[in-house]
């Protein structure tokens, strides 16, 4: 299949890289068109309590929007009977003076509609005009959605010259350098043109720009990087080009395809999640992930066939090189490598168990922005404004009934409940605002939460807010996080079992794989929850880190780590293949993958890197935690734990019972007919 897909791009390259140049060209021109739909807002789960209730609030009471203003001093006269008269401003707070300096604080409140939205900006440059700090309202959606702009171009910027630079030093020279970039334009304009999509028929977070860029532009090197290199090999026996196109294909093809779709898998268990922002983020990132792997598989092909005989056949391979004598040592000490390695991994993931979660504030923005510069002087002069919003009781029941009354004081003698204050909406609406002195990310606050909703009450109580959205947050994740992970780790074994022939493998690369997951998710919660140089990526440790930032770098991580598993096994599955010897096939695979998957992990990592400098704190997080994982992968499990495991398991490795060699047959996808019959090799 992998080689007829290959072999027609290779035989019609004008007429495929004619049909990519298409697609490229909508997706540049068409897809970019997402950023003008982009929504901030993450976090909510479609049909809990509080999502309903918040619901009902916002269909009983118009709230409009508001725009926040901190003046650092006295108003300047004239100045807010100027901000009223802009057409769409529905009225102006009194000014509020701080008690902590000379400070004021004004509030402008928005007409409903397209008027409001226009509004905005004229205020907001009246006030700036007084040097108000202002934000709040389409200003600060607006600013999400120039920085989600902004993060991908400067990312893209920084890495792309760095990535090229270390393409040309991996294959010396130009021409094969630029094809892994060539996927990665391809992956690129096919991230916007899913984006668009998906932006038809339901909202898409300023966040997925960035998360599925930086996966599809990684990911897309990674391909290009390992079909180039394998090509070049071929090239050394096979001077034809159309042969060692059909022969790349069969091989680094194979391993491509297998690749894409674990990652794939990996991301679609996001989809299980009520979340519209996860679902959304799974399903766009998984098709992101397969049309790089279309990419790889069709228009490298294509532009080979064209350019082929321009680049240069791979050297010699080296005998016993520096993977190969690492390995060996590995061999010689498999029991106290695998301990040692796994405890440093353990040690690194130990903060993760403190992981606190939290809906974030405009801290996780930059300095520079106007919402975070507003936030900073509202923290300074009215701190009590910055503080978690209060937890709304909706009940059903008049201001005046006797039994909310006994409501509102059980809810005032709760542990953590500061005040109280009854608001009546309607005759048999009312709500007991409800302010806590509990973070919303200590996980009291859920506690607090739950005793609310358990408590005895004649008529109907439900509880929203900020606070209860987290709490429901939570609530989902512990309930639908064992189904995901049954689908990641259910497709992700098959899938290897297809690609290895053993049913062991699988079974020993989850396992490492969750080691090194464990071990990124634990240094983003020292880094971004606990403040430990977090001054080096521009950040603060903010006590919490974003609810979707363990799930996002828990899903992409294992697909990524997935990957270079791929990578690595499919050189060691050639050699066991071809001699059977467990511990030479273990060493010379790993001498034969180490360099690319090394050369792999470095460009993917810079690509992840220009992330980490971006402007959103969670995706800063992401980044992190993507980085890290890379760099762990690629020394500490593909170096050391993997030969060690393999080592210590020797023919075991390989074991696949006869009921299940028919199985494999059928869905192994060889594309050339082994050396070795695997079910012979394995006893």
């Amino acid at each position: 299949m992998i080689r007829t897909i290959s072999g027609f791009s290779a035989r019609r390259p004008v007429a495929v890289i004619l049909l990519w140049v298409a697609l490229l060209g909508a997706g540049f021109g068409i897809g970019t068109g997402v950023f003008g739909d982009l929504v901030p807002d993450t976090g909510t789960v479609h049909g809990s309590e509080s999502a309903r209730l918040e619901q009902r609030l916002d269909e009983t009471v118009s709230t409009p929007d508001t725009l926040t203003a901190v003046l650092p001093g006295a108003v300047p006269a004239g100045l807010l009977d100027r901000v009223k008269a802009v057409p769409g401003v529905a009225g102006v707070s009194e000014p509020l003076p701080s008690a902590l300096g000379p400070a004021v604080l004004v509030e402008v409140a928005l007409a409903d509609g397209d008027a409001g939205e226009d509004a905005a900006e004229p205020a907001a440059e009246l006030l700036g005009s007084a040097g108000a700090k202002v934000s709040g309202g389409p200003l600060q959606d607006e600013e999400f959605d120039a920085q989600a702009q902004k993060d991908v171009a400067r990312a893209e910027m920084l890495s792309m010259p760095v990535v090229l630079i270390l393409l040309v030093i991996v294959f010396g020279g130009l021409i094969a350098a630029g094809l892994p970039l060539l996927v990665a334009v391809a992956g690129s304009a096919g991230t916007f043109g899913v984006l668009f999509a998906f932006s038809r028929f339901q909202e898409v977070s300023v966040y997925a720009v960035q998360i599925t860029t930086m996966l599809a532009v990684g990911l897309a090197v990674d391909y290009g990087l390992l079909m180039v290199n394998r090509f070049r090999e071929e090239r050394r026996t096979r001077p034809d080009v159309q042969e060692a196109i059909a022969a790349m294909s069969a091989t680094a093809g194979r391993t491509v395809l297998f690749s894409g779709l674990t990652v794939a898998v990996a991301l679609t268990g996001l989809v299980v999640f009520p979340d519209t922002f996860l679902r959304s983020m799974g399903l766009a990132s998984a098709a992101v992930v397969l049309v790089d792997m279309l990419a790889a598989l069709t228009l490298l092909p294509a532009v080979l066939a064209l350019v082929g005989r321009r680049i240069s056949a791979a050297g010699e391979p080296a005998g016993d090189g520096l993977f190969g004598r690492v390995a060996r040592g590995v061999q010689r000490r498999p029991l106290v490598t695998l301990i040692g390695t796994a405890a440093v991994l353990a040690v690194l993931a130990a903060p993760a168990f403190g992981l606190r979660m939290s809906e974030g504030d405009p801290r996780m923005l930059p300095e520079s922005t106007q919402t975070r510069q507003m936030w900073d002087a509202l923290d300074r002069s009215f701190p009590g404004r910055t503080g978690p919003d209060p937890l709304e009781v909706v009940a059903d029941a008049s201001a005046g009934d006797p039994a909310l009354e006994r409501l509102r004081t059980a809810i005032a003698a709760l542990p953590g409940v500061i005040s109280t204050r009854t608001e009546s909406l309607t005759p048999d609406l009312t709500v007991i605002h409800t302010e806590s002195g509990i973070p919303p990310q200590d996980p009291a606050s859920g506690d607090l939460v739950r005793s609310i909703r358990a408590l005895d009450a004649p008529f109907p109580v439900g509880v929203t807010g900020g606070t209860a959205r987290l709490a429901d947050y939570r609530t989902m994740l512990a309930d639908r996080l064992p189904w995901a992970m049954a689908l990641v780790l259910g497709g992700t074994l098959v899938l290897l079992f297809a690609f290895t022939g053993s049913v062991v493998l699988p079974v020993k690369a989850v396992l490492t794989n969750l080691l090194s997951l464990g071990a990124a998710l634990g240094c983003v919660v020292w880094v971004f929850q606990h403040g430990h140089l977090a001054g080096l990526v521009g950040a603060d440790g903010l006590g919490y880190v974003h609810l979707t930032v363990p799930v996002l770098v828990g899903a992409i991580a294992f697909g990524l780590s997935m990957d270079y598993e791929v990578f690595l096994l499919s050189r060691i599955r050639e050699r066991w293949l071809a001699d059977g010897d467990p511990d030479a096939s273990v060493a010379e695979g790993l001498q034969r993958a180490g360099g690319i998957v090394t050369a792999a992990a470095l460009v993917i990592g810079v690509v992840f890197a220009g992330f980490v400098f971006g402007g959103f704190a969670p995706i800063k997080a992401v980044g992190l935690g993507l980085v890290l994982v890379i760099l762990l992968d690629a020394t500490l499990v593909r170096m050391l734990l993997v030969p060690a495991t393999m080592t210590l398991l020797g023919r075991r490795n390989w074991w696949l019972p006869r009921p299940l060699a028919v199985l494999y047959g059928r869905v192994s996808l060889s594309e050339a007919p082994p050396v070795k019959d695997p079910v012979e090799a394995s006893r």
